[in-house]
């Protein structure tokens, strides 16, 4: 074989492998990034649990007995939320009653916005009372979506050691309000609330 074409193999040869040393050794960085891609993906998607704990411990100034077993009880029926309300809200009732309230929702990977709300509700006490309320939410996609009524689930409210919870749904969007100590009333779970981004005197 002509010792020049031997050459011109040898050399092609030689730089095809250079050329794979440098793409595998540049791979593990690459699959790397894509991985940590990946998690941060999957980190947005949802609050894990020690973080609901950690903001509740915040909101309510300490994490309860009852506080702790009503979030396990809550991941456990819907899983990881992907977005957080946290206010106060005024309510008075004799037996049909009126709730305002306002505070801010965070979603997951995305700084808080400012919400408000209100609605009627019917009751089984007479008066008034002011109550922190930490509400987890599930598969919302945007705030955008919150803007709407969301309605009691019937049937769904129960008391977990001091700490009452009940369900809202619209759709696929579901929403765990969570109420403690004088806050507490079983008729928080019948009516619906409007969630808006001004806050309104009407409750209808």
């Amino acid at each position: 074989m002509n010792k020049s074409k031997v050459g011109v193999q040898t050399k092609v040869r030689a730089f095809f492998l250079a050329a794979c040393a440098v793409l595998l050794a540049g791979a593990p960085a690459v699959f790397a990034e894509t991985a940590d891609a990946s998690v941060s993906s999957s980190e947005k998607t949802g609050f894990t649990k020690e973080q609901v704990l950690a903001k509740a411990d915040g909101f309510f100034g300490e994490t309860t007995e009852g506080l702790a077993k009503a979030i396990e009880k809550l991941f456990e029926e819907q899983g990881s939320p992907n977005a957080i309300i946290a206010g106060e809200e005024v309510s008075a009732a004799l037996s049909i009653g009126v709730r305002y309230g306002q505070g801010e929702v965070e979603l997951a990977g995305q700084a808080p916005e400012a919400i408000f709300w209100q609605g009627p509700s019917v009751g089984f006490d007479v008066g008034a009372n002011v109550a922190k309320v930490f509400t987890l939410v599930y598969h919302l996609k945007s705030t955008d979506d919150l803007m709407q009524r969301f309605p009691g689930v019937d049937g769904s409210f129960y008391v977990v050691a001091g700490v009452g919870v009940n369900y809202q749904q619209s759709g696929e969007m579901i929403l765990a309000p969570i109420r403690t100590g004088v806050g507490l009333r079983a008729g928080a779970s019948v009516g619906y609330v409007h969630y808006t981004r001004k806050k309104s005197w009407l409750p209808f």
